[in-house]
């Protein structure tokens, strides 16, 4: 099938905030934060009213770019769909306890509509806040859901033929995988390994009517942002559709959705960056695809859940490759970090992820140590106090990311040594970032156990000199010998769970 056009449009198209290739992307949960301004600042708050000095707190972070999760019109059918499943409601019942029926807005990812939400401004208002972002270089991203749209979208009426359908037997025998609209029955959104979602009805990837609709949409969206978060975006491969929906779907286009999609979407919006959500080993497949960044989930769950020796096999992957990750420790679909490493743990999580090549995702709340997983349903959630030692941690290390060798430098993973009685360097990752004016190395303990170990540094300009060893993290600082740190690697003494992020001079 011939790749699809761009419609040209009339207006001019703005070029927008290209992000720097190692950005700081902060997400952000945009109804709960107006609902939050709303209440400090004592007056009503949307996208285009939000005070200048908001912005400039978000820049501070520092951010390169804002993902303002939740944007578009949510469906009210979906909502009541969604408030009728027991186990959903327990969960916000849980997250805020004093819930009442206007807290519960509907999943954003439950889209009637992409149009900015009228609750929150709307069109014109985001562009007011895409504006005060650009003032202070920092870009917009916004989502994307190519899989599925609310039952009650214009498209279940008017489009039959984008969606997976099924029959009236289909509907009698499995009620919950089907939802019928008029006289269409149409297959609920799922993905292929959990049971359907119920507010949402399913895009055929196989469709070419459905590929052109996309277009044209993604390319409305694409004036108004930077970026795009693309949800759950391994769903409209091939591969994982015909997995899913057999012959449903009917056969396979010869030319996968995406490659389809993306450069037809680039011909009019050169710069628009997007970003894959993706599980399942998928990340170099979407790479292929035309995704610019794709989730390093995996990476998540070896700091969750598995050895240092782990977490060190994943960074042995090719620099250029790590380059297209994006780096988390939360999002709004993971539990929060301290919540669940630990205080401790989640200091040496954060300074992994923060560290590495790749973007870094920051989601706003995590610098303040809250707790709650909020349902994305919700335009509340609860009071929390924030943790110091949180906010203090994160005070030091987020300006560290600014620096000239993270963002310029090369990335290079070091070898760790021991010697003998101590094979304690197992529990350790290290690396060094060296620029033209600078040079870093990260420690890591990765273990709730002390732990011994020499790094090995191969930079020849050590030699011959004694090189100060700053921790910009703890402020201590160490001398050390570079022909000794050529012959046998620089010494390093962690406790649990400790860190070094150390800058030499």
């Amino acid at each position: 099938m011939a790749q699809i056009q761009a419609t040209a449009r009339d207006e001019s198209v703005s070029q927008g905030i290209v992000l720097p290739a190692r950005p700081v992307i902060y997400e952000i949960n945009t109804w709960v934060w107006l609902d939050e301004l709303r209440g400090r600042l004592g007056r009503p708050v949307t996208l285009g009213t939000i005070p200048a000095s908001e912005w400039e707190a978000v820049a501070a972070m520092p951010a390169d770019a804002v993902w303002l999760m939740g944007v578009w019109e949510r469906s009210p059918l979906g909502a009541a769909i969604a408030a009728n499943d027991p186990g959903l409601m327990a969960a916000c019942r849980e997250a805020l306890p004093d819930l009442t029926p206007d807290d519960f807005v509907g999943s954003p990812y439950c889209v009637r509509r992409y149009e900015v939400d009228s609750r929150l401004g709307g069109r014109a208002e985001l562009a007011a806040a895409r504006a005060e972002l650009a003032q202070r270089g920092v870009g917009l991203i916004l989502d994307f859901v190519p899989n599925h749209v609310a039952p009650d979208h214009p498209w279940t009426r008017e489009h039959p033929e984008y969606f997976i359908q099924g029959t009236p037997a289909d509907l009698a025998a499995t009620p919950e995988d089907y939802y019928q609209v008029g006289e269409t029955i149409l297959a609920r959104g799922r993905d292929p390994f959990f049971p359907p979602w119920p507010d949402v009805v399913q895009l055929n990837a196989f469709s070419p009517e459905l590929r052109a609709a996309m277009t044209e949409t993604l390319l409305d969206i694409g004036e108004q942002c930077d970026g795009l978060r693309c949800d759950m975006a391994m769903l409209m491969t091939n591969e994982v559709f015909v997995r899913t929906w057999g012959e449903r779907a009917g056969a396979p286009l010869p030319e996968e959705y995406w490659p389809q999609i993306i450069p037809a979407i680039h011909q009019t919006h050169p710069h628009l960056c997007f970003i894959a959500e993706v599980y399942w080993d998928m990340e170099w497949t979407m790479m292929t695809q035309g995704f610019n960044y794709c989730y390093d989930k995996r990476l998540y769950d070896r700091l969750e859940q598995e050895t240092a020796e782990s977490v060190r096999q994943h960074l042995t992957a090719d620099p250029s490759y790590q380059d297209r990750l994006v780096r988390f420790i939360e999002n709004h679909d993971e539990a929060r970090a301290a919540a669940t490493f630990g205080p401790e743990r989640m200091y040496t999580a954060a300074v992994v992820t923060f560290t590495l090549p790749g973007a870094r995702l920051l989601y706003e709340g995590q610098a303040d140590g809250r707790e709650v997983k909020l349902p994305v349903f919700l335009s509340r959630r609860p009071a929390e106090p924030p943790d110091r030692n949180v906010q203090t941690f994160y005070r030091r290390l987020l300006p560290l990311l600014r620096m000239p060798a993270l963002n310029e430098g090369q990335w290079q993973l070091c070898a760790l040594t021991g010697w003998s009685g101590n094979e304690s360097f197992h529990q350790l990752a290290a690396w060094s970032w060296q620029s033209d004016t600078q040079q870093c190395v990260i420690v890591v303990n990765l273990t709730d156990t002390a732990a011994q170990g020499r790094v090995q540094l191969v930079w020849p300009q050590l030699a011959g000199q004694t090189w100060v060893f700053q921790d910009r993290l703890s402020g201590a600082a160490f001398e050390h010998s570079g022909d000794e740190i050529l012959n046998a690697g620089l010494y390093v003494d962690l406790p649990a769970w400790g860190y070094h992020f150390f800058e030499l001079r």
